[in-house]
């Protein structure tokens, strides 16, 4: 259970960033810069390697 409602604000952050949502669009919704969102976000998208190389390998036609 959420602490405190910033805990509620980061949890939907992170729910956006493993949904695929573009970081853009993520940090616009959450009023931050791109930047500021991979430095305080960037563990919450580790491990997507796998999809991401899917992706790329679908969009090649491969």
């Amino acid at each position: 259970m959420a602490q405190r409602p910033y805990d509620l604000r980061h949890a939907g952050v992170s729910l956006w960033l493993n949904s695929g949502v573009p970081a853009t669009e993520v940090a616009e919704r959450a009023g931050h810069s791109v930047k500021v969102l991979l430095q305080i976000y960037a563990k919450c998208i580790e491990g997507q390697q796998d999809g991401a190389n899917k992706r790329i390998s679908d969009a090649l036609g491969e």
